[in-house]
C-alpha cells in the first residue's frame, strides 16, 4: 500500500488573510484558484508586486486597519467604519483624530494594560511556586 501525499490547498479568502490582505483587491486569477501551501510560502517569501501595493496602499481589510488604528475590529465598528481603508484613509483618520478614534484607543489602551497586570500576576504567582 503505498501512500501519496495530497497538496493542501486553502480557499483564495483564507489565503488573503493570512497574506494580511483584503481579498476583493487580489488579482482576478487568485480569488478564483485554490491556493496550495507552497505557493502561500512562496507568496510569504518573495511577494509579487501586486501584493506589495496592496499591503502598504490598501484597501485593506478590518483587522490591518484597527491594528494599525491601534484599536479593536468591534472599536471600528463603533465608530462607524465597516468598509476596507486604503493606507491614505487610516493616515487621514490618524490626522483628524475624531472623537470615536481617541475613546476607542484610551479603551485599547486600558484592555492593554489590564492583560498586562494580569499576566504579570500569573508570573508572581507562578514564580512562589
Amino acid at each position: 500500500m503505498t501512500s501519496q501525499k495530497t497538496t493542501q490547498t486553502m480557499k483564495p479568502a483564507t489565503a488573503a488573510k493570512k497574506l494580511g490582505v483584503y481579498l476583493q483587491a487580489t488579482p482576478a486569477e487568485f480569488q478564483e484558484g485554490a491556493v496550495s501551501r507552497s505557493e502561500l510560502n512562496a507568496l510569504q517569501a518573495d511577494p509579487p508586486q501586486w501584493l506589495q501595493d496592496l499591503r502598504r496602499e490598501g484597501p485593506h481589510p478590518r483587522p490591518v486597519v484597527a491594528a494599525r488604528l491601534g484599536v479593536s475590529i468591534a472599536g471600528l465598528a463603533r465608530g462607524g467604519v465597516t468598509e476596507p481603508l486604503t493606507t491614505a484613509q487610516i493616515d487621514e483618520l490618524k490626522q483628524s483624530s475624531p472623537e470615536w478614534l481617541r475613546r476607542e484607543r484610551a479603551t485599547q489602551a486600558e484592555v492593554r494594560r489590564e492583560a498586562a497586570r494580569i499576566r504579570d500576576k500569573h508570573a508572581e504567582r507562578d514564580a512562589g511556586r
